[in-house]
């Protein structure tokens, strides 16, 4: 019999919106199910990491040293939070004259420059002068083969002789010729002719002593002298080398350092400043620093400026003259210039290394920092000057600026201190942990004496020894496996350990931490010990207990971060372990 479906509006208008109330009752208790389920699973989930992750977090919260957890490795202060003081240096505020330089590069140039040739030629036979020496205007530096020379000025002696032997006849003649004359018995054209020749003979002589003097002349110039006082250059010609005037590089060169000067350029919006107090006869003071501008090399004052300006650069050319009496300045010598312009009367300044990004550290009586933010000025030396909120007195922090944040608790070292424990911690974290617990007493004696590439070298070449033992390396790894299941057999009693050691150093108190830091030992324990070097030790040994309890606080800082960033990558591989079990 066929079914019969009641012809009723509420059953067509089911049909024609073809779903049915079991079907979609079925639909909604299916889906409330689903989400009770997940919702279920997420709680089991979340109450399984939650213990791990509070129990990591609470020993570094409860470490020696108040070295905390998240929270307090990324709170005020660095690592270690508000709880762990940072050495700093700091350096007070002050007022002082400030100076407005002008910085530029110049170039030293000599006072004047004398190449020293040969003025005849010939063979060169004594060098008296040493390259590079001081000498003075006309002292003798060198000979040149004189016989040549004297032979010519004998020839000219003998003819000067010969001729001035003839003058003195003919005067003789004319004497006598002018007796006779005034007694008639001679004629006046006979006296007239001797008086000729004598004149004749007086030129003669004349002559023949003109070259008298060119051959000593010649000869003297065998004598080669300094032309200038100055330094002497090197030398260009050797023993027994035929030296002519026209050599272009002649004996030596001389330059005039004594006093030197040196050659640089401004920007033109100072000229007009520069010339009117040239005009003045103000003195300007010039310095002369190095190359990286650590140490100065001469003091001096502005002489001359250029009658030009370069219009491709928009600077003018200035010279300066500088005594350089200890001769420690070169011609054509690199310098840094700074010449001073004018000058600021007790303006506010700060050291220059306390000022990062236009703010300091402001140390505050109660041994925290806190933040100001400054107008940076003219600086000079290691001097700035400052505009803001800072008083004459203040201190600001100058070393470890980097480790610190507003509100960090700070204490206060010499700045000599700071780089020692800076320096300690650098050395500890850049030496090979595992390989030094594997050396011998012998072997880490060695490797204290070497340098750091013949380290690097002993390190890789120790590697490649132990990975060419196949066997030896399967029995390590076999011993290797059993420490680990004794430690993962006992991780509860470690655990319990450590908790008990944690109770026992806050109960200590600062007299253990300050006893370990005595021995030179981390105030953690003695675990650290065998993760330094003897060189690292020593170091230790040299530096007082204050440097030393700085020196632990920042190492298990950073044991601290790297701990940290292992853990945070387990939890986030179990994270995704779970989440593909719960996917499957």
């Amino acid at each position: 019999m066929p079914r019969t479906t009641p012809q009723t509006p509420f059953f067509h208008s089911l049909q024609r919106g073809k779903v049915k109330p079991g079907v979609l009752a079925g639909v909604i208790a299916l889906l409330a199910v689903a989400g009770g389920g997940a919702w279920w699973y997420q709680q089991k989930q979340a109450a399984s990491v939650d213990p791990s992750t509070s129990t990591a977090a609470k020993p570094g919260a409860q470490a020696p040293g108040g070295r905390g957890g998240r929270g307090g490795r990324m709170g005020p202060g660095g690592p270690g939070g508000m709880a762990q003081a940072q050495p700093v240096s700091v350096g007070v505020v002050e007022q002082r004259d400030m100076r407005v330089l002008i910085s530029a590069i110049g170039t030293m140039s000599a006072r004047a420059t004398a190449v020293v040739r040969a003025k005849v030629s010939g063979e060169l036979l004594k060098l008296h002068f040493k390259e590079g020496d001081e000498v003075k205007a006309g002292q003798l530096l060198a000979e040149i083969d004189p016989r040549s020379f004297a032979a010519s000025l004998a020839q000219m002696q003998g003819s000067l002789a010969r001729d001035q032997a003839q003058l003195k006849n003919a005067q003789l003649d004319l004497q006598r010729y002018r007796e006779l004359l005034k007694q008639d018995s001679i004629a006046s054209q006979q006296v007239d002719t001797q008086e000729a020749l004598v004149r004749q003979l007086q030129g003669t002589v004349a002559a023949d002593q003109g070259q008298v003097d060119a051959a000593k002349l010649q000869l003297s110039y065998t004598k080669v002298t300094a032309p200038i006082s100055g330094r002497l250059g090197l030398r260009q010609a050797d023993l027994g080398n035929v030296v002519n005037p026209s050599d272009a590089n002649g004996l030596v060169t001389i330059t005039q350092v004594r006093p030197i000067d040196a050659a640089f350029s401004i920007p033109e919006v100072h000229v007009g400043t520069l010339a009117e107090q040239l005009r003045a006869g103000q003195t300007m003071p010039v310095e002369l620093w190095d190359r990286e501008q650590k140490k100065m090399l001469a003091k001096g004052k502005l002489n001359a400026l250029d009658n030009t300006i370069d219009t491709t650069t928009g600077t003018v050319k200035a010279k300066a003259a500088f005594d350089n009496a200890d001769g420690h300045l070169f011609a054509n010598q690199f310098v840094n210039v700074k010449l001073q312009v004018r000058q600021i009367d007790q303006a506010l300044v700060v050291p220059a290394n306390a000022v990062q990004n236009n703010y300091v550290y402001l140390v505050k009586p109660d041994n925290t920092v806190t933040q100001r933010k400054i107008t940076v000025g003219v600086a000079d030396g290691d001097y700035v000057s400052v505009r803001g909120d800072l008083q004459p007195g203040d201190k600001v922090v100058t070393d470890g600026i980097d480790r610190l944040r507003e509100g960090a608790q700070v204490n206060v070292v010499d700045s000599d201190k700071v780089k020692k424990v800076d320096q300690a911690v650098q050395d500890a974290a850049s030496q090979p942990r595992g390989a030094m617990r594997n050396l011998t007493p012998e072997q880490r004696e060695k490797i204290a004496k070497m340098s750091p590439e013949e380290r690097k070298e002993f390190f890789q070449k120790l590697r490649a020894e132990r990975g060419a033992k196949g066997g030896a390396a399967g029995t390590d790894g076999a011993a290797a496996t059993a420490p680990a299941q004794q430690e993962k057999a006992g991780a509860g009693d470690q655990t319990k350990g450590q908790q008990e050691q944690g109770k026992s150093a806050a109960a200590a108190g600062p007299a253990a931490e300050q006893a370990a830091s005595a021995r030179g030992e981390p105030g953690e324990g003695r675990d650290d010990r065998p993760q330094l070097t003897p060189e690292q030790r020593a170091k230790l040994e040299a530096l007082s207990p204050e440097e030393r309890r700085a020196f632990f606080q920042k190492l298990r800082a950073e044991r601290a971060a790297r701990a940290e960033g292992a853990s945070g990558a387990d939890s986030s591989s179990g994270n995704n372990s779970s989440n593909n079990g719960a996917g499957r």
